[in-house]
């Protein structure tokens, strides 16, 4: 199966969607698994820097620490799960559009499973599948509604 990919234009710069949209600390705002998220350490984030998002699964929730693996603002960010059984692969991408006034985000997201979850994962695309369209419209809703 392959990746999820969600695009979406959002009417708002791109240093305001990248700054948003990668910012762990953000996640819960708008995707619907995410309970909580968080950058470790101090200073400006960079390749190398990890963040930990904890997601609701099912009834109980799971913390996983990523990998930021690349980082270009306000055009593109990568970052890799490093733990668990099921690590997320995530790639971000904001284009400008017109007068940058408006922006392109593109965000491809996959799975690897370890363990028993290579097992899973074709059931944690499904589910991410799923809540990709209101990923997209919660997304678009918090940045257009910001002042």
């Amino acid at each position: 199966m392959p990746p999820i990919v969600l695009t979406i234009e959002i009417a708002r710069s791109p240093d305001e969607v990248f700054s948003y949209v990668t910012d762990p600390s953000r996640f819960a705002e708008w995707q619907e698994d995410a309970a909580r998220g968080r950058r470790e350490g101090g200073g400006p984030p960079g390749v190398g820097s990890r963040f930990t998002t904890t997601r609701r699964i099912g009834r109980a929730e799971r913390t996983t620490t990523s990998e930021i693996t690349e980082i270009n603002p306000p055009r593109s960010w990568a970052a890799h799960g490093v733990d668990g059984p099921i690590r997320p692969i995530m790639h971000v991408t904001v284009a400008p559009l017109g007068d940058s006034a408006r922006s392109r985000v593109t965000i491809d997201v996959d799975f690897e499973g370890y363990g028993i979850g290579k097992l899973l994962v074709p059931l944690v695309r499904r589910l991410g599948r799923k809540d990709s369209p209101t990923n997209c419209r919660n997304l678009k809703e918090r940045l257009e509604g910001r002042d």
